[in-house]
Order: C-alpha cells, then sequence, then structure tokens
C-alpha cells in the first residue's frame, strides 16, 4: 500500500507541475476545471471558423471590387484560389457577388453565380466556399468588408497551444458591484478607431493584495465581458489588453473575477480582426499573473 500511495503522489505531483501549480496552491477540482476550459479555449481557434483560420480582411469601395489570387484584383486571394474569381458589387450599403463562369463558388452546398448577400449583423448570414477556402460580409460600423478563412491556414498547423500563467486559485476573486440606478451606456473604441455603444450595469470592485481595484463590466447576455490591462501588458501579455467573461452578480450583489481564464483578444492572433480595446479605467495599477500570455511568447 505505502508503494501505491507513493506512485499516487508522485502523479499528482506531475499533474500539478505541468498545470503549472503547487500541491498547496489549488484543488484538484479547480485545477481541472481551468486546464478543461483552456482545453476548449486553445481547441476553438484551430476551428475552420477559428481565429488562426482568418487570411484576410478587404474593405469595400462603391461599386465593382474584384477578387482572386491574380496581382491584378483589387482584393488578392491567397495562391491556392483561381485568379480571377469574381467581384463583390457594393451599391449604398448593399453588397452582391458576381462570380465568373469558371469558378464553382458555393453557399449551402448550392453553387451561385451571382446573389446578394446578407453581412455578418444580419440573421442567416451568407458564407461562400471554395475549396478550404471561405468568406463572409462583414460590417462594423459605417465601414463593410469582406473576412476570409482558410481551414488550411498554416498558423492552425503550427499552432502549439498558448503559454499560461501558473493555475493560481486566489486569481479567482470575489468581487462587488456598485450598481447604477438604471443600466447606463459605455463607449468602447475598438482598433479602428470606431466607438460603439455597450450595456453598463456598474462597476466592480475587488482586492488584491489588500489594494481595492475597479473594473467596468459590459452587459454581454447573462454574462459580464470585462476589457482590462494591467502591468503585464506589453511584456509577459498582449499590449492592448485582454478579455475576461463573468457571471453576473447573485443577489447579494457580488460575483467572482477568474483572472486565471483571462485570454487573448483575436489581434493577437491576426492583424485582420477588429477588437475592441479596454476603457482608460479598466487598466489595473497591478501585475495580473493569472489567465494567457502573449501568444508566441516564451
Amino acid at each position: 500500500m505505502k508503494i501505491n500511495k507513493n506512485i499516487a503522489t508522485i502523479f499528482l505531483l506531475i499533474v500539478l507541475i505541468l498545470a503549472g501549480c503547487t500541491p498547496d496552491s489549488q484543488n484538484d477540482n479547480y485545477v481541472n476545471e481551468i486546464l478543461k476550459w483552456k482545453h476548449k479555449r486553445d481547441s476553438s481557434l484551430t476551428k475552420p471558423t477559428g481565429w488562426l483560420s482568418v487570411a484576410g480582411l478587404y474593405w469595400l469601395e462603391q461599386g465593382e471590387n474584384t477578387f482572386g489570387s491574380d496581382s491584378t484584383n483589387q482584393f488578392i486571394f491567397p495562391a491556392k484560389a483561381p485568379k480571377f474569381m469574381g467581384s463583390f458589387v457594393m451599391d449604398g450599403t448593399t453588397v452582391s457577388v458576381k462570380i465568373n463562369d469558371n469558378v464553382d463558388v458555393f453557399v449551402d452546398s448550392s453553387r451561385i453565380n451571382k446573389m446578394v448577400l446578407k453581412n455578418d449583423n444580419e440573421k442567416g448570414t451568407h458564407l461562400l466556399k471554395h475549396g478550404s477556402l471561405s468568406w463572409y460580409v462583414l460590417k462594423r460600423s459605417e465601414k463593410i468588408g469582406i473576412r476570409l478563412r482558410d481551414s488550411e491556414h498554416p498558423n492552425i498547423k503550427s499552432f502549439k497551444g498558448i503559454d499560461h500563467f501558473p493555475i493560481v486559485k486566489e486569481w479567482r476573486i470575489k468581487a462587488r458591484l456598485e450598481p447604477f440606478d438604471s443600466i447606463k451606456t459605455i463607449r468602447i473604441a475598438n482598433v479602428l478607431g470606431q466607438i460603439s455603444d455597450f450595456e453598463w450595469p456598474g462597476t466592480l470592485v475587488f482586492e488584491i493584495d489588500g489594494q481595492t481595484h475597479k473594473l467596468d463590466p459590459i452587459i454581454s447576455g447573462k454574462r459580464y465581458w470585462l476589457l482590462f490591462a494591467d502591468e503585464t501588458s506589453g511584456e509577459e501579455t498582449y499590449g492592448a489588453g485582454r478579455f475576461l467573461y463573468t457571471d453576473k452578480v447573485d443577489s447579494t450583489g457580488y460575483t467572482y473575477i477568474d483572472f486565471n481564464k483571462s485570454y487573448n483578444p483575436p489581434c493577437v492572433f491576426t492583424p485582420f480582426a477588429t477588437c475592441p480595446l479596454p476603457p482608460l479605467q479598466n487598466r489595473l495599477s497591478v501585475r495580473i499573473t493569472a489567465g494567457e500570455k502573449n501568444w508566441g511568447i516564451h
């Protein structure tokens, strides 16, 4: 029995070391929860719809916009695409596509040659496909473009996961909401310089090492969404900050902010994303050594 206990202890130590934590810092259930979250997160990036598949973003101009792999097109697709695939036509805010006769492009398994396209803000967004390539109309405020994905993108094949800080349960911190009398609007800028309005319920107040800190959450369905930066930003973590979801507060006005589930914005993985940026008041004067590190930094 003593030998079996020693083997079990050694095995547990190996698991905890691989998880980046020590036996006295976590219990097994919590470590497993974060590891499952991390695995799900890594897997989502390599899906055909994941951020590692993004291969291009092309902003449309009024009139005809040709596309294909030939350099004479306005929108140059990857070399695997036909040289001259067709054109996108923008008339006001309406976008249609015309496909050349010798090119096979499909929407819902049906070959198309011409159609009006719904953008990603509309129900039933049209997804066009040719081989491993897929694309759709993207609308960001007044800008309308085409986002291209490649299910065989080299980034997917080379992806080895994201470096993560050690899992420390103490980074799951209880927070109290200081609510407004009614929901307000917070204005958030993105990397394009555009401003969007989000629902803002109040301010989350919490402590780290005896110091009080605050974050303004955004309402996102049944959860809060936090955009924040801290003193690791630009060093171990992405310079523009990280994202994090929390449950909404309970009947007592409290929730938990689990910084171990802090994750990188899409702009870490592709230059073709339109990430929102943390508001100035969400820049914490403390090192949050939890959650994802910047992709590629070791």
